[in-house]
């Protein structure tokens, strides 16, 4: 049975806990950097997912551990996405709101 590390790079980058800790300098379009990324790790949990499971129907050892893992841990980041995504049409639709 493979083993499950989590480590740097295990997390998505919203909640990477080393890059919450690093010196605060971000670099002009952080935030846009960190969600693109966070997007391209979702898609990766996705199609990783994806394979998974066509890995297990077609017999080519893959083990239903492994596939339950791969699926939780795409559902797990669409959440997570979703989440990010409804906090920021939040915003959005707050500054709409906003008198000048």
């Amino acid at each position: 049975m493979d083993e499950i590390r989590i480590g740097p790079g295990s997390f998505p980058p919203i909640l990477d806990p080393a890059a919450s800790a690093g010196t605060g300098a971000q670099t002009q379009g952080g935030f846009l950097d960190t969600l693109k990324d966070a997007i391209d790790q979702t898609n990766t949990a996705q199609l990783e997912a994806g394979d998974a499971v066509e890995r297990m129907v077609t017999g080519t050892n893959q083990s239903l551990h492994q596939t339950l893992v791969a699926l939780q841990k795409a559902d797990i980041s669409f959440q997570l996405m979703m989440q990010v995504r409804n906090k920021i049409v939040a915003a959005y639709e707050e500054i709409q709101r906003m008198q000048i």
